[in-house]
């Protein structure tokens, strides 16, 4: 938040808001132990879309060079036209700047939700699941 210029009282209420958060399970009835939350903002806040949004505004830069780079809430896409060695060299930086960004911040893709989609008419990888069915 300092990066940003929030300063004085309102960076003192966030870090109050956000300091020494306890939390529980509670499941048919039963209770857990209260356990310290370290990480993170309350679901449901107010303020905890705006303060992702800001947590992750560096995330840009790990793509300032690829043709197609999205987020949507925690998704994240990063895409491009690979026909050189030029082109696959670019799109592996940014993923290895992503990847370095993540290590950084404590905040991990989900590999099981990354996919990697080959397409184009000479590409050898290209899956076309439709190529042996019929129209109906």
């Amino acid at each position: 938040m300092k990066a940003h210029g929030v300063r004085g009282r309102v960076l003192r209420w966030i870090r109050n808001w956000l300091t020494d958060r306890r939390q529980r399970v509670v499941l048919n009835g039963k209770k857990s132990g209260w356990q310290p939350v370290l990480s993170g903002v309350p679901q449901g806040s107010v303020l905890g879309p705006l303060l992702f949004l800001v947590f992750i505004n560096d995330l840009d830069d790990a793509a300032k060079k690829v043709e197609m780079f999205k987020k949507f809430a925690d998704d994240t896409k990063l895409g491009g036209r690979v026909a050189s060695a030029a082109q696959r060299a670019t799109l592996q930086e940014a993923l290895d700047r992503l990847c370095d960004w993540s290590k950084r911040w404590g905040m991990m893709f989900n590999v099981k939700k990354c996919k990697v989609l080959h397409a184009g008419c000479n590409n050898p990888r290209q899956v076309t699941p439709w190529k042996d069915r019929p129209y109906w």
